[in-house]
């Protein structure tokens, strides 16, 4: 456990001179976000009997929460290229699951904290929400998923313009077509099997109805992302094996 705690500690550290910027930035984005979807075209709108408000900003969490986790891989990659820290990781006598998980961790508390501004954004608009304990194992489950992605994604990509091309095609769109936005129902047939390959559809459904109203509606979208995170767990592994 000490592998893990070094590497969670030492990008901590690494934050710490960043806090303010990056809390900057977590601020930022939902805002506008909240201004142009939410008071700009769906004030008065309801959605399942639901203030569209109300229905954003679970979408805004997943999204600005992702964001951060997965943000993880670009710091890999700045400290991968250019300083070699990846590689005293490998060559230090820890186990490559701690190298995963210390890294993971770190993704996890940024995400964590942007959660948290969106949770303030919610009590500030008046928003009824309900912070239990279903949603606390939720949303952590959804940001080690997209920590591991972002672990995984830092360590198959050769140069930055491929870490480029994956954001473009993959997480963009999965940002606005995982129910974030609008309900999946709204869009059309085919859009809507299409996004059933991406892991945010799953855990969007979960923590919005975890944070709207305090329960588990789906049981197989819960199944799912356990079934995601040990997948992205195992592949993880692998790649760190393949690149030692």
């Amino acid at each position: 456990m000490h592998g893990i705690w070094g590497i969670y500690f030492r990008e901590l550290l690494i934050f710490k001179s960043k806090f303010f910027k990056n809390l900057l930035a977590s601020v930022i984005s939902p805002l506008l976000f909240l201004f142009a979807f939410g008071f700009g075209i769906g004030k008065d709108t309801q959605i399942d009997g639901t203030n569209y408000i109300a229905f954003l900003l679970p979408g805004l969490l997943t999204m600005t929460s992702l964001n951060q986790a997965y943000g993880i891989s670009s710091e890999i990659n700045i400290s991968r290229f250019y300083f070699k820290i990846f590689d005293e990781y490998l060559i230090a006598p820890i186990g490559r699951w701690q190298i995963l998980l210390g890294e993971s961790l770190y993704g996890v508390t940024k995400g964590f904290i942007s959660a948290a501004i969106i949770i303030i954004l919610a009590y500030i608009l008046d928003v009824k929400f309900s912070i239990s304990f279903l949603f606390v194992v939720i949303l952590l489950l959804h940001l080690l998923i997209f920590s591991m992605l972002g672990f995984s994604a830092a360590l198959i990509v050769r140069n930055h313009g491929d870490q480029f091309a994956i954001n473009s095609f993959i997480i963009t769109p999965m940002v606005f077509l995982s129910g974030t936005f609008y309900p999946i129902d709204m869009m059309p047939a085919i859009i809507k099997y299409v996004v059933h390959i991406f892991p945010l559809t799953y855990t969007t459904k979960l923590i919005r109805d975890a944070f709207l109203y305090n329960r588990l509606t789906s049981i197989t979208y819960l199944l799912v992302s356990i079934f995601i995170l040990f997948s992205l767990f195992l592949f993880g592994i692998f790649i760190v094996r393949r690149i030692e």
